[in-house]
């Protein structure tokens, strides 16, 4: 049976454009996937999704007219049930087969066999193939079921009575194998060969397509629509870059993987061209700029080569006049008035201080349970205050605490206001002209990095502080009434949060162990009501965190089980007790020690009331244990002695003197003597033996 391509076309108005990628792939791979389920399209079939403002699509190779036939197997109960004594089917039988579509002549053919419990009878049939029209219709039917629509509009068909509910009104539908029209149904439509192009530019106005295979270049050319997401894309891409080389040399546009997305999605030919302001803006900060641009315009703003924003920016449009002068002209009209706003917001929030604004913020509610931002901001200072004193003494502690009291304050100007994505930057700007230090002005700034994964930390010391500081009241301060994330459900960022904390402690190597970091925030809540400090389990939750992120490096799972389960309080420690861990595991030693170590975890965990870690020379009898002793005597000094040094790797492999010992120890000697005090001293030795192997990491967790 020969296979021909297909391709399916919904032709809609004018979809969400920060949703059209995705909805342009799940069509296609929905499409496509009920296609090879149903046996119409072989698994190796090429997908080639297609997705521009206006329409969806997909193009799958190999797709056949009919699906082959199907051996279906049925089984149907004990011969004893579905034969009496003569051989001849009984109405159990008889009900059975007819619910199948067959009846009593297939009775003869009926395959018998044993199924471990009684003999069986199977009945052998063939399912009929899927018509690829009927088979096609129930795949577009899943494919639009499967898109990740978050709000439907229901619209009236020109009938004027039925509604239908979709994203966007459908108009037009294509379906097309190889040559011929596959008849389909759907939101009020009928399939057939045609569609419509670029409203303003097609070169016809109904485009006509011959085959599946013809879909893309026969639209780019009689309907001026790229219809590949991808392609378009490149286009743009390719269009920027030209045009910031003709605007000057050096010039690059922003790079925002998310905007561009966003431009492929609105144009269906792209076509840059290049636009202007006065420069006179260039006087307002540069992130006011380039957000107004971005968020409200879709403009693309030109930088030079140090990162400086030029009065230059770029426009995606969607139309190609002979004169662009005219829709070059309209772009800058419209984005003047959005920069004044600008240069408005800058110039209005300078007149007033930072310092005038932080009364303010106890009229602004920061959560419910919790209290005021005024209040919280008292909080964060409190504990800024504390952790600079640790870390830098009272001057650190000073500028700490000032940061802490300021660094909220520009959510109450009036940039802020109309974009919040400049908090804490708009801050540091307010700061400087407030003639504050750089170093409060850049914590002000830097107090909410990271923001995502993979950026930067904060600059200097107070910033760092004061990053810390609002990221533990933060994270006490929420779990403290009970809102702690499950599942995919983190409303406040909690994760991020906590990975930020994690990253500030371990890449500065900062001596601020956590359970106090924890404790310390948790004292600055003591007048909130209803507030419940829930340090262990937020510290479960960070630790958890940890975890995820050294194995994302590319530590394995063991390695990372044996440093954080055992919750080392300086966090800069760990890459350091992972090296050691890592080195450890390389000595011929290691396995064995690792199961030893396993072993006594084992031991003393069934002990009730636990087992002090203490040695009586007196009681010790076999000279196993009293070689596993005097073992212990000579190792632990000199691991002790580097573990205090932080030289975890020195540390560990000293322990490597061990495995003989251990080993005979285990082949010789009776740790559950009947002697209640013999006993209890050879548990007190290998309570001894544990502590001393675990300091480091818990090395049982290397065992097999």
């Amino acid at each position: 049976m020969s296979a021909k391509n297909l391709l399916v076309e919904l032709f809609v108005e004018e979809l969400p454009p920060k949703a059209l990628k995705k909805l342009g792939e799940v069509f296609a791979q929905s499409l496509a996937q009920s296609l090879k389920t149903q046996g119409l399209a072989p698994e190796a079939a090429a997908v080639t999704a297609y997705a521009s403002p206006r329409r969806l699509a997909a193009h799958v190779t190999d797709v056949l007219a009919v699906a082959a036939d199907k051996p279906v197997v049925q089984k149907l109960m004990p011969v004893v049930v579905g034969l009496d004594a003569a051989g001849n089917a009984t109405p159990a039988l008889l009900k059975k087969l007819a619910a199948l579509g067959a009846d009593a002549s297939v009775v003869p053919s009926l395959r018998r066999e044993n199924d471990g419990k009684a003999e069986v009878l199977y009945y052998d049939s063939l399912a009929k193939g899927a018509a690829l029209a009927e088979g096609l219709q129930k795949a577009l039917e899943a494919a639009l079921a499967a898109l990740p629509i978050p709000k439907v509009m229901s619209y009236q068909l020109q009938d004027g009575w039925t509604s239908v509910n979709f994203v966007r009104p459908a108009h037009r539908l294509v379906a097309l194998h190889g040559s011929e029209l596959v008849p389909l149904a759907i939101l009020g439509l009928t399939s057939g060969n045609t569609t419509l192009g670029h409203r303003f530019e097609a070169a016809k106005e109904v485009v006509t397509f011959a085959d599946a295979d013809s879909y893309a270049d026969t639209l780019k050319r009689d309907g001026a629509v790229i219809a590949s997401f991808a392609e378009r894309r490149a286009e743009i891409v390719r269009q920027l870059e030209a045009a910031a080389a003709k605007a000057g040399p050096n010039l690059k546009p922003i790079e925002d993987e998310a905007l561009l997305d966003e431009v492929t999605a609105l144009v269906e030919r792209p076509n840059v061209l290049i636009g202007k302001f006065e420069a006179e803006f260039l006087a307002v900060p540069q992130e006011c700029l380039i957000l107004t641009m971005k968020a409200n315009q879709k403009y693309f703003p030109l930088l030079d080569a140090s990162g400086k924003l030029t009065n230059q920016f770029l426009v995606v449009s969607n139309i190609a006049p002979a004169d662009p002068s005219a829709v070059i002209g309209g772009n800058e009209r419209v984005v003047r008035p959005r920069l004044a706003d600008a240069k408005f917001f800058f110039d209005q929030d300078r007149k007033k201080t930072l310092e005038s604004r932080v009364l303010g913020l106890a009229k602004v509610v920061y959560h419910n349970k919790l209290g005021t931002q005024g209040e919280r901001v008292q909080r964060v200072c409190a504990i800024a205050k504390a952790i600079g004193q640790q870390l830098g003494g009272d001057a650190l502690a000073l500028q700490a605490e000032q940061a802490a009291l300021l660094a909220k304050a520009d959510l109450l100007t009036d940039m802020v206001g109309e974009f919040p994505e400049l908090q804490g930057i708009m801050g540091r700007y307010y700061a400087l002209h407030d003639g504050l230090s750089a170093d409060i002005a850049d914590a002000i700034e830097d107090h909410y990095k990271p923001r995502f994964a993979g950026d930067s930390l904060p600059r200097g010391n107070v910033g760092t502080v004061v990053a810390l500081a609002d990221k533990l009241e933060t994270l006490v301060g929420l779990f403290g009434i009970g809102q702690i994330p499950t599942g995919d459900k983190d409303p406040f960022a909690l994760r991020r949060h906590a990975l930020g904390v994690i990253r500030m402690l371990a890449e500065g190597d900062l001596a601020l162990p956590l359970s106090d970091l924890l404790a310390g925030a948790a004292a600055t809540f003591v007048q909130v009501e209803g507030f419940k400090a829930a340090n262990e389990a937020l510290a479960d939750f960070i630790y958890d965190r940890l975890a995820g992120s050294l194995r994302e490096q590319g530590y394995s799972a063991q390695e990372v089980d044996a440093v954080v389960s055992q919750r080392p309080q300086r966090l800069g420690d760990i890459p350091k007790r992972l090296a050691a861990v890592r080195a450890f595991a390389a000595l011929p030693e290691a396995e064995a020690l690792a199961a030893a170590n396993k072993r006594v975890g084992n031991i003393l965990k069934k002990v009730e009331g636990g087992v002090a870690a203490k040695i009586d020379s007196a009681l010790l009898q076999e000279a196993a244990e009293v070689a596993l002793a005097q073992a212990l005597a000579e190792v632990k000094p000199a691991a002790d002695a580097a573990f205090a040094k932080g030289d975890y790797a020195a540390s560990l492999q000293s322990l490597a003197a061990l495995k003989a010992p251990v080993d005979t120890f285990f082949n010789d000697v009776m740790v559950n003597a009947e002697d209640p005090a013999l006993r209890a001293n050879r548990l007190g030795l290998l309570a001894t033996l544990h502590l001393a192997m675990n300091q480091v990491a818990d090395i049982s967790k290397l065992s097999a």
